[in-house]
């Protein structure tokens, strides 16, 4: 593999900026300092950020059996054009990612096609407890459980059965927290007012803030009684945060998620964006906002990914209870956390840790996340000057559209370097990049 050298960049790491060079040899970083000698290809970064490149624990890349809506391999490509070069994918798809056989069928498929590197959760159920326990630890993110919003057997909502997973998950346990009687009783209250039509912000009451907290509060609570590893997806909700402790991600058993577009959004949007912002959890109020981008900065909140969801234009057109929830975001996730520091909301610092290093630690991500010698070289060049315009025709999901189109993010992602190979440049994808590799943990103690 070429050796590879930044000269003079801004390198982002570690809670720090510094000027350095960054020499990668072997797919790996060799060097970062002054740096003497030479490489096969030097890059003049002067001027530019070089950032760890972003892992995204919770993506949804629908294949197999939902193929119309994204591919494994598109969805891959938009990740490593955004500066994403690993995600974790979920396993609702048809079918449902639930046996350790499901789980090597599509790590055999992102092998043959994704450039970013991968892994993928094992969905929980009320009957595959025994596959939970069989989990090899080293290969496998964590176990997704579904406390609401999910039909069929991946709902898992009853309490013995969640006492069981709870205690028994050799991985961490992520949770998808919405209290679904409630939300029910929401729905059929809405259908009864408005029949079809119910209009989309609607949506941020029908999923509101006692769902969630509801759920939320008893996930942590079972996690306590059974010493399990928790990480509670996607928070929504000021009510919410304030049940999680501030500080460094180092020694927490139960941490949390934010997502970019409850960073973004807020319940005024819907009145433009309609059900292209309607997603689960919803999208609610501007002080939920506020809450949720506070916690980030304190560290209540401790990662922050894109639960990436498309679904087709189509489908989204339709009326409120058929309209899919769930939108594509990953192309664009880093220019919206660096929009968020161009605009004084979080600084550059802490939206690096919580993107990059907090998921590599939490999840033990083996010698990813970081820009540090030694480290698998997973890298993104930005430049802080440069604008990107959202248009349709530079969009790489596989759906074709996004809720963004037509806005001016203050930055660009030149770069994109997985695993020491450059991946994306100048706007284009490299055909001839590698493809990525199976993500390796240690094991998390329970």
């Amino acid at each position: 593999m070429a050796s590879l050298l930044f000269r003079h960049a801004e390198v982002v790491t570690d809670g720090s900026r510094r000027v350095a060079d960054v020499l990668v040899r072997d797919g790996r970083v060799a060097e970062v300092g002054s740096v003497a000698g030479g490489a096969d290809r030097e890059v003049d970064a002067r001027g530019k950020l070089l950032l760890p490149g972003l892992i995204d624990d919770q993506v949804h890349f629908r294949e197999p059996g939902l193929t119309h809506k994204a591919e494994i391999a598109t969805e891959a490509r938009a990740a490593v054009a955004g500066g994403v070069t690993s995600f974790m994918e979920m396993p609702n798809t048809v079918p449902n990612t639930v046996t350790r056989e499901a789980l090597e069928a599509k790590l055999a498929r992102a092998a043959a096609v994704s450039p970013a590197n991968f892994s993928f959760f094992l969905g929980a159920t009320p009957h595959n407890l025994e596959e939970v326990k069989r989990l090899d630890t080293r290969r496998v993110c964590g176990v997704k459980i579904f406390m609401g919003s999910s039909t069929g057997d991946l709902l898992v909502d009853e309490l013995a059965a969640l006492e069981r997973i709870f205690a028994h998950s050799p991985v961490p346990i992520a949770t998808h927290c919405e209290d679904n009687p409630m939300i029910k009783a929401a729905e059929a209250a809405a259908r009864a007012r408005w029949g079809e039509e119910v209009p989309a912000a609607e949506h941020a009451r029908i999923r509101g803030r006692e769902a969630c907290y509801k759920s939320t509060l008893l996930a942590i609570n079972l996690a306590r009684r059974t010493n399990a590893r928790l990480h509670v997806l996607h928070l929504t909700t000021a009510e919410e945060a304030s049940l999680f402790s501030p500080g460094p991600v180092k020694g927490k058993r139960v941490t949390a998620e934010a997502c970019v577009h409850h960073l973004w959004f807020d319940d005024r949007d819907y009145a433009t964006q309609g059900h292209r912002i309607k997603c689960n959890p919803s999208v609610k109020e501007p002080a939920d906002r506020a809450a949720i981008r506070r916690a980030v900065a304190d560290g209540r909140i401790d990662v922050i990914a894109t639960d990436h969801a498309p679904h087709t234009a189509e489908e989204k057109a339709q009326s409120y209870f058929k309209a899919p929830s769930g939108l594509p975001l990953v192309q664009h996730s880093l220019l919206m956390l660096l929009d968020l520091w161009k605009q004084g909301v979080l600084p550059l610092e802490t939206l690096v840790t919580r993107a990059s290093h907090a998921p590599a630690e939490l999840f033990g991500i083996v010698d990813r996340g970081h820009i540090r010698p030694g480290m698998w070289a997973d890298l993104v060049l930005v430049d802080p000057d440069r604008p990107t315009e959202v248009t349709k025709g530079n969009l790489l999901y596989k759906c074709g559209w996004s809720p963004l189109e037509g806005h001016r993010f203050a930055c660009s992602v030149e770069m994109t370097v997985v695993n020491g190979a450059v991946a994306f440049e100048g706007g284009r994808l490299r055909e001839d990049a590698p493809r990525g590799r199976e993500l390796e943990f240690q094991p998390v103690r329970r």
